[in-house]
């Protein structure tokens, strides 16, 4: 998986995919979390994340793989998609 392109704002930390996404407030926070938590769910993988007010901190790995795997980078993908169709929630990346 070394040779795969990471997507957008995300990088490798410790061997799983990270993205921070800041937003306009709570509700906006909460709100993507809860579009990500259904598409998580769906796929039947889920993040490993961490919401402070505004912040959403989200790492994905592959537990069963002890490593990065196609699964990620697709759920990665699906959560900018969100993120794109919530307009960014007047926040930044």
């Amino acid at each position: 998986m070394k040779d795969r392109i990471t997507p957008d704002n995300w990088t490798i930390d410790d061997g799983k995919l990270y993205r921070r996404y800041v937003f306009a407030g709570f509700p906006e926070a909460m709100a993507f979390m809860l579009r990500c938590a259904f598409l998580a769910e769906k796929a039947d993988h889920h993040p490993e994340w961490l919401n402070v007010y505004n912040r959403v901190e989200v790492w994905l790995t592959t537990h069963d793989a002890g490593s990065l795997t196609q699964k990620d980078y697709d759920l990665a993908n699906a959560f900018e998609e969100v993120w794109r169709q919530m307009g960014t929630g007047g926040a930044t990346a």
